[in-house]
């Protein structure tokens, strides 16, 4: 360990133990998967509680995801130039008044404004805090560090639905959307009283241009996925919002290539491998982190599943990524990473194609397997890319690798869950033919209000409308699976050619305390 030579504290007490700065920082980790899944589960009771077209329920979920990855560099950026204690404090009340406000929200757009500022603190904790972090620990204690944050954060995602079921079930789905809060409120308290602050003097400060392209053009880009189902593909809406975010991000790839100190240095992806590790970012969006908003609503809402069971479900496939990385980074001893990566995903695409065929209302031992195929699959890449993200870029990249990394992981993941959700609509709309208002229908169905659906159809019963969203999402899951095959391969073939040096760095960054 070693102070930080940036380091801003003029106070002459000793330091805090530095183990209680990481305290906060896993705390804070833990936090931000239960604001991701929560509300997931606690979708059909925050309808019913505050109403809502079927694109405002959509952004229940975008809203969090698309502030989170649209702000996570910028956010970096703000903590090395004004303090990195100042901004993990800041994200962290961000957090506190997004809940309370999410709580006491009078309608549905209230709550989704809500959620977008919890998205903001979320960003701001993670960058500030992790920064930080980087600042007290070296070497071997650094790697041990982040791994304790990495498992902290699958703690988070393992637990969140489960968690979320039992507090939405005992104590009204106002609880589920406290539980982050006091979370992040323990990070808090910690961190504002052991946390010395530190900066980074020669920062530039924050590529303003570059960040508001950025995120207007992820901003318009969700927008118009989300509101096609509504409006339609050739709605001057969606076309605009599309061809807005398509402009937006040509003016940031401008910005970029022209400004001193960018906010995403675009040579990083001169390096092919490089370019394989942000393709292998991109594989948990599709292939298992939209399981963790559609499974719940499907079980909850259409099914009529109680949410306790509903969460032993989800812990079933978010359960493995606890335990999994460390088998991958076991065998990153022995094996290319990437090969161990694609594996991971081959194994992954079995569970999806597994889980298409279980129909709505299978019983749990049918859906047991493929959840644990897609989650123990993911398991594998998960434990293996923040080391691959590092060690395929010089030595000197690695701190503009990570982030564009860790970037692309959030954004992707907010992008996937609004083409995944404009992707079921449109084949529930298939499946239900020519029939009246199906679209309008459809966009209900998937947002598990089933009641308001058939009021929609008077001609099909329950059973039937089960059934042909039944079949709509697997042919998703197909489409999902078959996606996660190619995106093995296309990885596979990135990441051949492992240096020894490489494989280290990856085994050592994979590896949990």
């Amino acid at each position: 360990m070693s102070s930080s030579l940036s380091s801003s504290a003029s106070s002459s007490s000793p330091a805090p133990h530095p183990y209680w700065l990481l305290a906060a920082v896993c705390l804070a980790a833990i936090g931000m998967p239960l604001s991701f899944t929560g509300p997931a589960v606690a979708l059909p009771a925050i309808h019913a509680a505050l109403g809502g077209s079927p694109v405002q329920l959509n952004w229940v979920t975008n809203a969090f995801m698309l502030s989170f990855g649209g702000t996570l560099m910028a956010a970096g950026a703000l903590a090395d130039a004004y303090g990195r204690k100042r901004v993990f404090v800041l994200g962290l009340l961000l957090i506190l008044l997004g809940s309370l406000f999410a709580v006491c929200a009078p309608g549905i757009v209230w709550f989704d404004l809500a959620r977008a500022a919890q998205g903001l603190g979320a960003a701001a904790a993670f960058a500030a805090g992790t920064a930080a972090l980087a600042q007290v620990f070296d070497g071997a204690a650094r790697t041990r560090a982040f791994s304790l944050i990495g498992t902290s954060f699958g703690a988070g995602l393992a637990s969140g639905a489960l968690l979320a079921g039992w507090l939405g079930e005992r104590f009204g789905w106002q609880a589920v959307m406290w539980s982050p809060a006091l979370v992040s409120l323990v990070a808090l308290l910690i961190g504002a009283a052991c946390m010395r602050e530190s900066r980074n003097p020669q920062a530039m400060g924050l590529d303003l241009p570059g960040t508001l392209s950025f995120t207007g053009a992820l901003s318009l880009l969700t927008l118009g996925v989300l509101q096609a189902p509504d409006s339609g593909w050739g709605s001057p809406w969606v076309i605009g919002a599309l061809v807005g975010a398509v402009l937006l991000g040509v003016v940031f790839v401008a910005i970029e290539r022209r400004v001193a100190h960018p906010m995403l240095d675009l040579t990083l992806f001169r390096y092919p491998r490089f370019v394989g590790v942000q393709l292998l970012a991109s594989a948990p969006a599709y292939a298992f982190v939209v399981l963790l908003v559609l499974l719940p609503i499907r079980f909850v809402g259409l099914e009529g599943r109680d949410v306790a069971e509903t969460g032993r479900l989800m812990l079933a496939l978010s359960g493995p990524i606890l335990v999994v990385p460390t088998l991958a980074a076991w065998l990153a001893h022995r094996f290319p990473a990437g090969a161990i990566s694609a594996v991971g995903l081959l194994v992954c695409a079995v569970g999806l194609y597994a889980l298409g065929r279980c129909a709505p209302g299978a019983a749990p031992r049918e859906l047991l397997l493929p959840l644990l195929l897609i989650g123990g699959g993911i398991g594998l890449p998960w434990g293996l890319m923040d080391g691959l993200a590092v060690g395929v870029v010089p030595r000197e990249r690695a701190g503009m690798a990570s982030g564009i990394f860790n970037t692309v992981r959030v954004a992707g993941e907010g992008i996937a869950l609004a083409l995944v959700g404009a992707g079921l609509t449109a084949l529930v709309t298939a499946q239900l033919g020519h029939a009246a208002a199906a679209s309008q229908a459809a966009q209900r169905v998937t947002t598990g209000n089933l009641s308001q659906a058939l009021a929609l159809l008077p001609g099909m019963d329950r059973a039937g409308l089960l059934h042909a969203y039944g079949a709509a999402f697997g042919t998703l899951l197909y489409v999902l699976a078959g996606v996660t095959v190619l995106t093995a391969i296309v990885v596979f073939a990135f990441l051949r050619g492992e240096t020894h040096s490489e494989a280290g760095t990856v085994a050592l960054e994979s590896t949990a305390c």
